[in-house]
């Protein structure tokens, strides 16, 4: 089983009204739940760990993870209120403005005895909940406890606008990277925490400091990838009509968390020593998942089923 740790929220997203006025649409999101709900799509029993509120935003977020098959009985259901993102596209990049003061998701608590882990494979977490100083404890805190039974994926997912220091948080971010297994993060993140820095140059680091997978993740320019065992590895991005981007990233990391499940390598050992060949299939597969969800909008990763034949 997989389960994601992290934010759950609603975005807002830009539309019209009929007579060509500005709007913005409810939908559900939040990475580390888009996460969740694309493996879990994808047939990969999976769970959230979170904060969900029970306001009328906390049901249809439920609803939804609910719909998609998502295991929320790990979740913390509260009466704060929940977390409200509203994008604005621009270019090929989507920036936001979030309202997350005292909500569901920034007052979860980690609690060992309310997470069973028996049959967990690996756990997930990145993005706005890594941020502030609560949600890094706590889910630093979840990491620790599970770390030696089960792999870490990470995956930034940072959001510069909710940064206050940022020399604090890119440490944060790399003590997370010294946790995980697998990291990933987009050329944007890398280049938000990272500069000018070469990626192998920094995939290095991180190989050599214990992960085993370094992902980059590089919009209709494919993906590139580090592992100790088959050295570098670049897929290319299937060419697609672009709707938006938003949940692309989160559509790559579940379909490449399902793929390794697939595979058998999602686990420790297995990822250890994972062949070129089922690396790059599990990259391609990424890919394609990430693009189909940028033919639609909003974060609305594919089910197996909306894949094309021989996809996988």
């Amino acid at each position: 089983m997989l389960l994601s740790c992290g934010d759950a929220l609603i975005d807002f997203l830009p539309s019209r009204t009929a007579d060509g006025r500005e709007a913005m649409t409810p939908a559900v999101g939040g990475s580390c739940l888009n996460i969740a709900i694309g493996a879990a799509r994808l047939d990969v029993p999976t769970g959230f760990v979170g904060g969900i509120s029970t306001d009328t935003f906390g049901r249809m977020i439920a609803d939804h993870a609910a719909a998609s098959g998502v295991d929320l009985g790990r979740a913390t259901r509260s009466d704060h209120q929940a977390t409200l993102a509203f994008a604005r596209v621009t270019g090929t990049e989507t920036q936001y403005a979030f309202y997350d003061a005292d909500t569901a998701s920034r007052n979860w608590t980690y609690r060992r005895e309310a997470i069973a882990r028996d049959g967990v494979s690996c756990l997930h977490t990145g993005s706005t909940t890594l941020v502030h100083d609560q949600g890094a404890a706590e889910t630093l805190a979840f990491i620790e406890d599970i770390r030696p039974q089960v792999t870490i994926a990470l995956d930034p997912n940072c959001r510069p606008n909710l940064v206050k220091h940022r020399d604090a948080y890119r440490a944060r971010m790399l003590a997370f990277c010294g946790k995980a297994d697998i990291v990933k993060m987009s050329d944007v993140d890398f280049a938000y925490l990272f500069g000018e820095e070469a990626y192998a140059e920094r995939a290095d680091a991180l190989l050599a400091a214990g992960t085993s997978l370094v992902v980059i993740t590089r919009g209709d320019n494919g993906a590139c990838a580090w592992h100790r065992q088959t050295g570098l590895i670049e897929v290319e991005s299937p060419v697609v009509k672009v709707v938006d981007t938003i949940g692309a990233g989160d559509s790559f990391q579940a379909g490449l968390l399902a793929a390794l499940h697939r595979l058998d390598r999602i686990e420790r050992r297995g990822l250890g020593s994972i062949s070129t060949a089922e690396l790059t299939r599990a990259l391609a597969f990424a890919c394609k998942c990430a693009a189909f969800t940028c033919t639609r909008a909003g974060a609305d990763p594919p089910r197996s089923r909306e894949l094309p034949a021989g996809c996988w």
